[in-house]
């Protein structure tokens, strides 16, 4: 059962991701899988200064408001994303400026593997999502899928979402994905990156296997 203490450390790693610049204002969303439940940022809340009544919590299997808060927009992906992946405790979408900078730019990188975290934590995939409109059960739909193989996802037009199995493996894969589009931006999308030989030698050496397959979700 979520207790009080669960909603004061949601609301103390929802203040972390404002401080790093990851959201502002009312852009992006937070959840966290506390067992069968999940506690959500509420709709229309401001992520980097959530405050504990604008806190969902919702039933993961149905989505069912457990206490009153109507949850985010988007927490039909949220949700959608813990009942497909058992193994995510944490979902994050966020806009962080060079990130977002590039989801709505019509000239984009091929390659974010820029260096070895980006591979080894951000993914060496990230796929894209196409524009759909917040809150839609398209995007909802569209956000699912695309994380059912892996951690991190673009979303044009819009931001980028990741996953993972608590707040600190989450957190680390959103501030990769920011500083390998920066360093993309900054080379004007020409970075020299990984290749493909180059990932597998460093997924080899970290993690004995290599991800290419895109299976290996806690890598990948």
């Amino acid at each position: 059962m979520i207790q009080e203490e669960n909603i004061r450390e949601f609301v103390r790693q929802a203040h972390r991701v404002g401080e790093a610049g990851l959201t502002i204002c009312s852009s992006g969303n937070l959840s966290w899988r506390i067992g069968d439940e999940a506690l959500v940022s509420g709709t229309g809340s401001w992520v980097p200064t959530l405050t504990e009544s604008q806190v969902s919590i919702c039933r993961i299997s149905d989505g069912a408001v457990l206490n009153g808060v109507k949850p985010s927009m988007e927490s039909t992906f949220h949700l959608g994303v813990m009942r497909r992946r058992p193994d995510v405790g944490v979902v994050l979408h966020f806009q962080s400026p060079y990130a977002t900078q590039i989801a709505c730019s019509e000239r984009r990188p091929e390659s974010y593997n820029v260096t070895a975290e980006v591979p080894l934590h951000v993914g060496r995939v990230i796929p894209e999502v196409p524009f759909f409109c917040p809150g839609s059960p398209q995007l909802a739909a569209a956000v699912v899928e695309a994380l059912s193989r892996r951690n991190s996802i673009q979303l044009l037009q819009h931001g980028q979402v990741v996953c993972g199995k608590d707040f600190d493996d989450t957190f680390q894969r959103a501030m990769f994905f920011e500083m390998a589009a920066r360093i993309c931006v900054k080379s004007d999308m020409k970075p020299r990156v990984f290749s493909e030989e180059e990932i597998d030698e460093l997924e080899l050496h970290f993690f004995g296997k290599t991800t290419r397959d895109g299976l290996n979700l806690q890598q990948s």
